[in-house]
């Protein structure tokens, strides 16, 4: 396997990304590699910096950098050579097997629409995010951004991707799908939440358990909890903001640990017709090589063809 990684994408970028994607070589069997998509005199620069060798990475240049101010629609035709417009060229004719980046979640979504395209059968393409479980394990939420407004056949689509990726990369069989709401009852909720539920509890595809209340997000509730994407963004910052005052208040706790961000690296983009990872801004050298073995997990589970097949 081939993994591609955006060299000069994330706040600490080219520093962390290489030396994040070396920790995540040290890791990986002979016969993976990876290729560093960015401007080639950077990359030699901290290679040679860090003492490592070429011998499994290849260089692709890449001078330009698409920037978290970029306007993600007009980012990729205008900055063809851009190391995010060129990672995409290179997964779009098959010669990476994945691509990751900390870079512009925009340009990122962007690329995958209109570079390697959805799904056929798959209406909008979502993004995932980890809800460390409290017993142990982790279940998924999604979306969590990238759909804000949604219909109640986006929400069906997401119950049987997140549920795909949960049985593919997670190695449960037949995960449970929850939907997010305010009540338990199938008639709580608003029309979205009503109609969805509908769908979802009618379905022979998922393995549907019923509503499921936020207080329950971090328990044993559900391994796939399905919302729109402006509800799920909502979740995911109140949890980021949770740890973060965990942090500050110098609670040292296990389990509060697993909302590290840095566990797990990035997100794929379920439902296009590719592997592609998105990581956080800030993301520093171990959440770059979580990214990236994540990245090569998802490659090898061949999950955009699973997707494929589900949804012919």
């Amino acid at each position: 396997m081939k993994i591609g990684i955006d060299i000069m994408g994330g706040d600490f970028a080219p520093e962390a990304t290489v030396s994040g994607a070396f920790l995540a070589l040290d890791k990986m069997s002979q016969e993976d590699s990876l290729v560093f998509i960015g401007d080639e005199a950077l990359c030699l620069a901290e290679i040679k910096k860090l003492g490592r060798s070429t011998d499994r990475v290849k260089i692709v240049h890449a001078p330009d950098i698409i920037t978290m101010s970029d306007h993600p629609t007009r980012a990729i035709p205008q900055k063809p050579n851009s190391s995010i417009a060129v990672g995409f060229d290179l997964l779009s004719k098959g010669h990476i097997d994945g691509f990751a980046s900390a870079g512009n979640t925009g340009a990122m979504l962007v690329g995958s629409m209109y570079k390697i395209h959805a799904v056929p059968g798959v209406i909008r393409p979502c993004i995932t995010s980890v809800l460390p479980k409290l017993s142990g394990g982790e279940s998924i939420l999604l979306d969590v951004g990238s759909n804000a407004d949604c219909k109640p056949d986006v929400l069906y689509q997401f119950a049987v991707l997140g549920s795909l990726y949960m049985k593919h990369v997670y190695g449960i069989d037949n995960p449970r799908v929850g939907l997010l709401n305010i009540g338990e009852e199938p008639e709580k909720g608003n029309l979205l939440t009503i109609h969805t539920h509908k769908l979802l509890a009618d379905s022979d595809e998922i393995n549907f358990v019923g509503n499921v209340e936020g207080r329950d997000l971090f328990f044993d509730a559900a391994d796939v909890i399905v919302c729109d994407g402006f509800t799920g963004n909502v979740v995911l910052k109140t949890a980021e903001g949770f740890y973060k005052m965990t942090r500050m208040r110098k609670i040292d706790d296990a389990y509060f640990d697993r909302f590290n961000y840095e566990n797990y690296g990035g997100t794929p983009i379920l439902g296009v017709n590719g592997v592609v990872m998105i990581g956080h801004g800030i993301s520093n050298d171990i959440a770059i090589h979580n990214m990236i073995l994540h990245t090569l997990g998802v490659a090898k589970s061949n999950l955009p063809n699973k997707i494929k097949t589900a949804f012919e």
